[in-house]
């Protein structure tokens, strides 16, 4: 284990509540917090312990607050450290007061993620481990949660580290035959071995990468534009989808002049709405600032909902739209279905193509089941399992498992091409390393310190 100093930070959300906590994590981390402490010898008392007593300044003996302490000795702590961790009440000034005095006292102010980096730097995680503890933090749905709660578990961590451990009894079972070909005992890898054996790890990973999109999408959430003319009910269905008033609604079209936002559970996917200023042309300088900036988020977007009126015929802007929407996974939502029929549906279905075409009214909300169910569609074409599964939804680890695949394809390559035994082992060897890197046991120092980076502060 590392020996490193003491840090300490504030570990709940700033602001006003019953409880702020304070962690401090390091050799010294019972002994400053018993400098303030009175009631009780902390020096004394058991490991995972909570102790009731009063914080007190020492020089001028002045109480600070009413606390609970909560003493862990290492190494059966998150960090493999002494950890203490200071419930006291909340509020901005009791709070930061409780921490000048920790930092006067002999912490160091813990920089971002710092409790996470010790706990994967003294092999209490790994650095997959380490990033499931960011998803869990900002998991916006019960599903991502679930995944990422199953990657802190260590499910990815074990069939990664197994197979990098099949992979380098390949690498060593080569080595021993090139290095000791005098050994009779051990058996010579064919062609035909290292063949199965990438082909089984190929598999694992194609795997993995085929479910990745899904926990792509329960980690980060669709980035969703809401477009179409003004007055349409782009405002209306953000109020629906997010079961709250958070956009205003008016009969006066352009009364959308800038983008509002917001994250909705619909059936588990994590979307963030974005309620666009209705797409025209106008003279007012403000709206067509709105309309420039609708335009340049329909391009960012990964999913479009394009809403058109029941009682409205097809514009010349409506075409357009369909026009930019070419090529973009989108949904075409006919809204006022209540009302008096003017558009023509079949002509929308043309250009739509195989997109889906919805036909609600919003307002009563009806149709909203359709709406879900085409999102279930284009997103979760495959039920996720969180139980019995192992879902990759980390960007970094996606793209190192696409550079796994493709160098174990070129070992393939190499393999029916008879090609020697030693060269393709350069390819398995690289996969090795890849696959370290998504666990941690191959990744450079600055990779470390990057990821760790952004965890928030206290965690």
């Amino acid at each position: 284990m590392f020996e490193m100093d003491t840090i300490a930070a504030i570990s709940t959300p700033l602001g006003e509540g019953a409880i702020s906590i304070i962690r401090l994590s390091g050799k010294d981390a019972i002994a400053i917090t018993n400098k303030l402490f009175q009631n009780k010898d902390l020096n004394e008392v058991n490991s995972h312990t909570i102790h009731y007593g009063k914080m007190i300044e020492p020089s001028t003996k002045q109480m600070i607050d009413e606390v609970l302490v909560s003493v862990m000795r290492a190494p059966k702590t998150f960090t493999c450290e002494d950890v203490v961790e200071i419930n006291c009440h909340g509020g901005l000034v009791a709070v930061n007061r409780m921490l000048e005095l920790v930092l006067e006292h002999g912490a160091r102010l813990a920089e971002p993620g710092e409790f996470s980096k010790r706990a994967f730097l003294n092999g209490r995680i790994d650095l997959s481990q380490a990033e499931a503890v960011m998803d869990i933090i900002q998991s916006k749905t019960s599903e991502a949660m679930n995944v990422a709660m199953h990657q802190l578990d260590g499910k990815l961590s074990k069939l990664i580290t197994d197979l990098r451990q099949q992979l380098i009894e390949t690498i060593a079972h080569v080595e021993v035959n090139i290095d000791y070909p005098e050994y009779d005992d051990v058996e010579e890898m064919s062609l035909e071995m290292m063949d199965e054996r990438t082909e089984y790890v190929h598999e694992k990973i194609e795997r993995l990468l085929q479910v990745a999109n899904q926990g792509k999408i329960l980690r980060e959430g669709i980035k969703t534009a809401i477009i179409g003319r003004p007055n349409v009910g782009k405002s209306s269905l953000l109020n629906s989808l997010a079961q709250e008033d958070k956009a205003i609604v008016t009969d006066v079209p352009g009364t959308t002049r800038d983008t509002i936002e917001e994250y909705v559970n619909v059936r588990g996917i994590p979307l963030h709405l974005i309620d666009t200023a209705g797409i025209r042309e106008t003279e007012d300088i403000v709206e067509k600032i709105g309309v420039e900036k609708s335009r340049k988020i329909l391009q960012e977007a990964d999913l479009v909902l394009f809403m058109l009126n029941y009682n409205d015929e097809l514009t010349d802007e409506d075409r357009e739209i369909f026009h930019m929407l070419e090529g973009l996974p989108h949904i075409v939502i006919v809204n006022k279905s209540d009302l008096s029929n003017r558009l023509d549906i079949n002509e929308v279905r043309s250009l739509a193509g195989e997109q889906h075409v919805i036909e609600m009214a919003v307002i009563a909300e009806e149709g909203i089941d359709r709406l879900e169910d085409a999102l279930s569609d284009l997103f979760m074409k495959e039920s996720l399992s969180a139980g019995d599964m192992t879902y990759v939804s980390n960007v970094r680890h996606i793209q190192l498992l696409k550079e796994a695949k493709r160098t174990l394809e070129d070992a393939q390559e190499a393999l029916q091409m008879q090609m020697p035994l030693d060269m393709i082992q350069i390819d398995v060897t690289r996969t090795w390393e890849l696959l370290g890197e998504i666990i941690g046991d191959t990744a450079s120092e600055s990779l470390i310190d990057q990821l760790f980076s952004q965890f928030c502060l206290g965690k």
